[in-house]
């Protein structure tokens, strides 16, 4: 059975060398000195590896079941859900007046990643269940985030989103959902949603699903859709439960992985529901779940890809098969490790290195949501609405390519169930898909994000590398080794940007055509400038005189693989880029 350990030391490492958390002007990080989170973080990383990770197999093996109109999660999930909520783990992050414990949202995305490696589909009930936090939390009435904020912060009562219906998926404009208005002001919600992860479980007294319909006599389109609150049962006004709603569960959906998570055909009869927010502006509320769901999801591909990883290098180091070519590693066995072959150790190297770099982008990504939020530092948001289609896409699309690769280390063992490297794959398979498939991450990315605010956000990425680059020029090796590879990346990212920019008016598909080959572009520019910074922080341990050299000097080679190997990868997809649209489009839709 795979096993995960939690990487305490680097969570470490990237919060307090790289990041310098404490040090951070951010409100609420002058508290996550190391001893502080360490604390937490081992903590958090024992209930991953002994609670959850033994969970993962077999939440695979048993799935959900869906009894007499009931969801029955597998043996053990409900013990374990209950452990995660009476240690506070489901409010780490949440406000303090609704019963979280206040945490920076960077401590929630670090156990987050523990969490999920551990065991995905377990993770996902907690995880949407704090973007509906979220969502009410900024959105909300005051008696709405008193009604519902408490018992979704302990997971008492449990959260969804609901917007995918059997004939639109990403064009929301096209649903029927209907949100009928009643006198006493509340709705009569009729429609059917697909593909509502935890939608109905055993392991909460409540679902609150937050659901988008449409109001009759509204705006077409987009512009006509509104959020509601819909709960599984009415709330009293004591707070205790009342009658079962008019939601129920249509089927659950038999799925290529995490089938420990409940994903739910959802039916609403005449409903009762709750507006969040304004009448017809409900993607301005969803997207406050969606945006955090997104960075969750590209966390899900780098958490996935450490566990596929970590057993990957169990199985290297333990598999007998072939003699190393410059000599015998192994004289007294009939063999030598795997690990001893390049071709195992360049596999190996891809997923490390991508998968630390990931790390430390991820966290960055969610250290600039705390300054956005706790500082109200407009340009913080600006930065990290432009970087959340890339942590999405890029991490998922490369996490699960890492978890075909550590797949492969096994050879056939890979391919077989009992091994569990097979879940790995089928797991983070849907992080490529929900939460916006990532072709449409890449069209937003080239269509929205690169030239919001008059491209400001872009430039100041832009700036921000280039002057990391010129004060980190001086000191040759890393200069050598890393600031110059990351200048030649930076310097294709914006060739890419401006080529977009000359041809896209002219011909959109130009812009099109090329905007997943840019999102990997970008993705692959934010590792080489993560590594960089980590490489300098790892640089200046050792100068410190640490008592851990390796792991600095590991850190450093890893870094180095990463600038020489994978980073490269940005001169094809610039070439890509620039041969435009018309190789893609030559076609007509009859000859394919």
């Amino acid at each position: 059975m795979p096993s995960y350990t939690a990487p305490v030391k680097d969570f470490q490492f990237v919060l307090h060398d790289v990041l310098k958390a404490s040090e951070s002007a951010i409100p609420g990080y002058d508290e996550l000195d190391r001893d502080f989170t360490s604390a937490i973080l081992e903590e958090a990383g024992k209930i991953a590896s002994e609670v959850l990770a033994p969970l993962n197999p077999v939440g695979d093996q048993q799935g959900c079941r869906l009894e007499n109109g009931v969801v029955h999660t597998p043996e053990g999930f409900k013990a374990a859900f209950d452990q995660l909520r009476e240690g506070g783990w489901t409010g780490l992050d949440c406000d303090p007046d609704f019963g979280g414990q206040g945490m920076p949202y960077v401590m929630g995305v670090a156990t987050g990643e523990m969490f999920t490696a551990a065991n995905m589909a377990f993770t996902m009930y907690q995880g949407l269940t704090h973007g509906a936090y979220s969502a009410i939390h900024i959105h909300g009435t005051d008696q709405q985030k008193q009604t519902y904020l408490p018992k979704m912060v302990s997971c008492e009562w449990t959260g969804t989103m609901n917007l995918t219906e059997p004939h639109c998926g990403t064009d929301l404009g096209l649903m029927r959902t209907k949100a009928e208005p009643q006198e006493d002001g509340t709705y009569k919600i009729s429609g059917q949603k697909i593909f509502i992860s935890a939608g109905d479980h055993d392991m909460s007294d409540n679902v609150i699903h937050l659901v988008l319909a449409k109001i009759p006599g509204g705006p077409d389109g987009i512009k006509g859709v509104s959020l509601f609150i819909v709960p599984k049962f009415l709330v009293n006004e004591d707070g205790s439960l009342g009658a079962r709603n008019g939601v129920s569960v249509g089927k659950l959906e038999e799925k290529m992985g995490i089938h420990g998570n409940a994903t739910c055909v959802m039916n609403y009869d005449e409903a009762t529901g709750y507006l969040l927010g304004t009448e017809h502006k409900g993607m301005r509320a969803m997207f406050t779940m969606m945006n955090e769901a997104r960075l969750g999801v590209g966390m899900q591909g780098l958490a996935v890809a450490e566990a596929a990883y970590q057993n990957a290098v169990i199985y290297a180091k333990d598999r007998l098969q072939g003699r190393a070519v410059t000599g015998t590693e192994n004289p007294d066995g009939p063999a030598d490790p795997i690990i001893v072959h390049p071709d195992i150790r360049r596999a190996l190297m891809d997923q490390k290195s991508f998968v630390e770099g990931a790390r430390a982008f991820a966290l960055w990504g969610a250290q600039m949501i705390d300054q956005a939020r706790r500082s109200e530092d407009a340009a913080a948001e600006g930065m990290i609405s432009l970087l959340t289609p890339v942590l999405k896409g890029f991490l998922t699309d490369e996490g699960f390519a890492c978890t075909v690769q550590a797949q492969q280390v096994y050879g056939g063992h890979g391919y077989i169930e009992e091994w569990g490297m097979s879940q790995f794959t089928r797991d983070a398979r849907i992080a490529m898909i929900y939460e916006g498939a990532n072709g449409i991450q890449a069209l937003d990315l080239v269509g929205r994000k690169l030239a919001a605010e008059g491209g400001k956000p872009a430039m100041a990425l832009f700036e921000m590398i280039k002057t990391f680059c010129k004060e980190n020029a001086d000191d040759e090796e890393i200069a050598k080794q890393f600031i110059e590879p990351l200048k030649t990346a930076s310097k294709q990212l914006q060739e890419a940007a401006m080529y977009f920019m000359q041809n896209g008016m002219k011909n959109p598909n130009h812009a099109l055509a090329g905007s997943t080959d840019f999102l990997h572009l970008f993705g692959h520019v934010c590792l080489g400038y993560m590594w960089s910074k980590m490489a300098i922080a790892a640089k200046e341990a050792l100068a410190s005189g640490t008592g851990d050299a390796a792991f600095y000097e590991t850190k450093i080679a890893t870094g180095r693989y990463y600038m020489s190997r994978r980073l490269p990868a940005t001169a094809m997809h610039l070439q890509r880029i620039l041969s435009g649209a018309d190789p893609v489009m030559a076609l007509d839709a009859a000859n394919f």
